[in-house]
């Protein structure tokens, strides 16, 4: 049996690893870019915010957009707006030009989780899609497990405007190899009938045939699992949105860690968040080659992931560092444990021609929490109140939104659409 989906899940992998890089490099520079720059914890805040505003627009625009063209021109689409912007990055002279091309990035690298949800329901059955989601995920892990060594090393030797030149250019190398490589399973050269057979394995009849409904987004949110999905999203972003945002001058202004010492801490944190992404991934597999329903095991292993959480939060108590650095290490990968099931809910609830439509539901949700909750409170509340309140209040966040993805959902069976929307 060939193997060309785990090649175009590499990309994707990569595409994922480039799009977190553009996004950190401004958090764990920000030391040397706000004494340049002369910006405040609240200029930060709202630089930060101006980042989530136009995430959370593009994901609405993205999604519709991917499910229109297909993955393969969404993505090139979607990457070549923001590596352009993030190289632009290094021609900002303030807070407000700053702002400005941190928004441009953010409506560009909306497009990656739609279209990579899309890639991989076109690409694997269903009950390998939570592991190739945790796969793919773990590219955000990487990119902030390799970046902040990456770029402090290159920040010294060439300053901080270069890292995001570089960074920049990468996104337009990738993007030849995924225009000569992509294909639809179905015309792809490299499958042959073996893989194809395997990948098509579960799909329905109208799927295989070709003949599923238009769906567009205003028939997705008739239904309570777009509502489900899209509150977990809500509530558990932020959290994610929080550490990758704020953890850098944490570290730095809180635990009084040197640039260096961010250097090497910081990929501690994320290689631990990438053990969670296929963890989590692998443990909803596992369940269903025991026999469990989708739905059941999907519930189970983020049950387990959000159940870590408030114990992760107890990093704004302990005073040594090595713990905190373990705890916060602990909420990283219990999230992107949680994260790669529930973003696989999509494909194993709503047919392929919904599936970015509804991520991009799913991701304004958590652009809006992330707007709230890690961008615009936090550069307030920090400033008077310090970060404790917001990381322990935090630990409840998952738990929540896994009690009302679960209320919401029900059992995730597929959705039969009624064919008069078509």
């Amino acid at each position: 049996m060939s193997r060309v989906r785990w090649w175009i899940l590499a990309l994707v992998f990569f595409a994922t690893t480039i799009n977190y890089l553009d996004r950190i490099v401004f958090s764990i520079l920000i030391p040397v870019i706000r004494e340049e720059l002369h910006l405040t914890d609240r200029d930060y805040g709202f630089v930060n915010g101006a980042f989530q505003i136009a995430y959370t627009i593009g994901f609405l625009l993205m999604g519709r957009f991917v499910d229109r063209v297909g993955s393969r021109i969404g993505y090139s689409v979607s990457i070549a707006w923001w590596s352009l912007a993030a190289a632009l990055h290094a021609f900002a002279g303030s807070a407000l030009s700053l702002g400005f091309w941190r928004g441009m990035l953010g409506l560009g690298e909306a497009g990656n989780f739609p279209t990579a949800i899309k890639t991989v329901a076109e690409w694997f059955p269903k009950k390998d899609r939570a592991l190739a989601t945790g796969i793919f995920n773990a590219g955000t892990n990487v990119a902030s497990m390799i970046g902040p060594p990456i770029f402090v090393h290159m920040s010294q030797a060439f300053g901080w405007r270069a890292c995001f030149l570089i960074t920049g250019a990468t996104g337009f190398v990738w993007l030849v190899v995924w225009l000569l490589s992509h294909r639809d399973p179905e015309r792809h050269p490299g499958v042959n009938r073996a893989e194809l057979d395997y990948i098509l394995s579960d799909r329905t009849a109208d799927e295989a045939g070709g003949g599923q409904p238009k769906i567009g987004m205003v028939e997705a949110l008739e239904h309570r699992e777009t509502w489900g999905f899209a509150v977990a999203k809500f509530l558990t972003d932020p959290v994610w949105w929080f550490y990758l945002y704020w953890l850098p001058p944490y570290l730095y202004d809180v635990r009084k860690f040197k640039l260096t010492e961010i250097g090497w801490a910081l990929p501690v944190v994320y290689l631990m968040a990438d053990v969670g992404s296929v963890g989590g991934g692998w443990i909803s597999g596992w369940l269903m080659r025991k026999g469990w329903p989708n739905g059941k095991a999907r519930k189970a292993a983020m049950l387990i992931c959000a159940s870590c959480m408030p114990v992760a939060a107890m990093a704004a108590l302990v005073e040594s560092p090595v713990a905190a650095i373990a705890l916060i290490s602990l909420a990283t990968a219990a999230h992107q444990g949680l994260s790669a099931n529930l973003y696989t809910t999509i494909s194993d609830v709503f047919p392929k021609a919904a599936v970015a439509s509804v991520i991009g539901v799913g991701g304004c949700a958590g652009g809006i929490g992330g707007f709230l909750f890690s961008s615009i409170l936090p550069g307030l509340i920090v400033e008077h109140v310090g970060y404790k309140p917001i990381i322990l209040t935090m630990g409840s966040f998952h738990l929540t939104g896994v009690y009302l993805l679960h209320r919401l959902m029900g059992e995730m069976r597929p959705i039969e659409w009624n064919k008069k929307s078509s």
